[in-house]
């Protein structure tokens, strides 16, 4: 019976963004920002603080960072790996109500956030508010009924598709709407991107994606039968090719 155990999250985070996945993202996403010294970007969701260093050297001399998060495990966390990193704080705080001030922030950011909030649309609104006008938001959210795994069952890889996007990620399909939710809290999208990562390693893949994990899930959970653990594993037995959506978003604040 497969592990359906959910890994140590600050570890699970970490190695996210250590992998060239995420890297790549990361640093597109700084990119789009456009950061300049001076500048205070609020981080929104900033988990074990993994970006807040890179955010602190670009907005130097002068800029400040401000990581928000509403888990106290990981502002802990963050707040102990930036000690004395001059121009950050980190602050307790929920994306549906940021401890920020009106048009307080020159940029935001927020990565794999809104697909776990309760409403995207008031995280927004939120963003819309601290950002000041000339502002600058860069988003990046997944979209997981874009999760394809090769495979010759084709149909089994489809409904632990469907199970994800249904029964796991409360927002799965907050990537595509990225674009449309910012028209609607006042925001000017600028750029809309979709990246697309290739895994062709299954260990890589099961452990970013938690493959092996959802497929247990699914099972117990009556969405696949019994059969599917004995089917991942033969699809990571032959040459693997998986991949998902992810869409990144450039705003603006009029």
């Amino acid at each position: 019976m497969i592990d359906i155990t959910v890994p140590d999250p600050i570890d699970y985070l970490d190695e996210v963004a250590a992998s060239a996945a995420g890297q790549a993202v990361k640093q597109r996403a700084l990119h789009l920002l456009d950061l300049r010294a001076g500048h205070t970007v609020v981080d929104v969701g900033c988990g074990p603080g993994t970006d807040l260093g890179t955010l602190a050297a670009a907005v130097a001399p002068g800029g400040t960072v401000v990581g928000v998060d509403r888990d106290p495990v990981m502002v802990a966390a963050a707040r102990a790996r930036l000690a004395g990193e001059a121009g950050v704080r980190v602050r307790p705080g929920d994306a549906h109500a940021l401890p920020l001030a009106d048009d307080s922030a020159d940029r935001a950011r927020a990565e794999r956030v809104l697909q776990h909030v309760d409403d995207p649309v008031r995280a927004l609104a939120e963003v819309r508010r601290v950002v000041r006008p000339g502002g600058r938001v860069v988003l990046a959210e997944p979209d997981w009924d874009g999760l394809l795994i090769d495979s010759d069952e084709p149909e089994l890889s489809r409904r632990l598709t469907r199970f994800v996007a249904t029964e796991i990620v409360r927002n799965a399909t907050v990537g595509r709407s990225l674009a449309r939710l910012c028209a609607g809290a006042g925001l000017v999208v600028r750029s809309v991107e979709a990246h697309t990562p290739v895994f062709r390693d299954f260990g890589t893949a099961d452990r970013l994606l938690g493959l092996r994990r959802n497929v247990g899930r699914a099972v117990r959970a009556g969405h696949l039968d019994a059969g599917a653990e004995a089917w991942l594993e033969a699809v990571a037995a032959r040459p693997f090719l998986a991949t998902f959506v992810l869409f990144l978003v450039t705003a603006e604040v009029a």
